[in-house]
């Protein structure tokens, strides 16, 4: 089964749309999907790339374009979402933690939820201890392994390996190399998988 490298960065807004999006087209196009949550801030800030801060025109035209795109889709949201994170790299952290016992795609999706629906800040606390509820994971121990050294060092190694991939913004997705960036390019990410080329 062809395979593509989701990179994601929870903090990323238009990482929202692809979130929701993908579980269903990847099932529906045969292709098989590695989620990998990175700090696309780390990313960004060593690029000299901020590229909502300070800008509100820029600012209130995402929130429109996400709004758009996810009416769209069929998405539900509830816009403008809190922005930017508080504490990006923790929520990253507990992501990569669920990636490798299981439960880190529904947590990714259930934080998304409740920061796009619920309108709670998803570098909170309340937010990240409420997506673990929802996936049936106790937050209190999760949330004290995220925060240890060698997760620390995961997210960083994982950021490091998206970037030696091409990756300089989220969502991204690699397939055999190529490289396809943001939510309006995963059809054509998932059409290389399947046929090597865009259809």
């Amino acid at each position: 089964m062809p395979e593509i490298d989701f990179w994601y960065s929870i903090g990323s807004t238009y990482s929202f749309l692809s979130i929701m999006r993908l579980p269903d087209l990847a099932s529906e196009s045969d292709v098989s999907v590695r989620w990998r949550p990175f700090n696309v801030r780390t990313v960004m800030t060593e690029q000299n790339n901020i590229p909502f801060a300070g800008k509100p025109a820029k600012s209130a035209y995402m929130w429109r374009d996400i709004e758009r795109r996810a009416a769209k889709y069929g998405i539900h949201a509830n816009l403008p979402a809190p922005y930017p994170i508080s504490d990006l790299a923790l929520a990253n952290q507990v992501a990569l933690l669920g990636m490798g016992a299981g439960w880190g795609e529904l947590f990714t999706r259930n934080l998304y939820r409740i920061w796009f629906e619920d309108g709670v800040e998803a570098g909170s606390e309340t937010a990240l201890s409420e997506a673990l509820h929802r996936t049936e994971q106790d937050p209190l121990p999760v949330l004290t392994r995220a925060r240890e050294p060698e997760a620390v060092r995961a997210l960083e190694e994982e950021t490091r390996a998206a970037v030696a991939a091409g990756v300089f913004g989220a969502p991204s997705f690699v397939v055999n190399g190529e490289l396809f960036w943001g939510d309006d390019r995963l059809e054509d990410a998932l059409s290389w998988a399947k046929v090597g080329h865009v259809v």
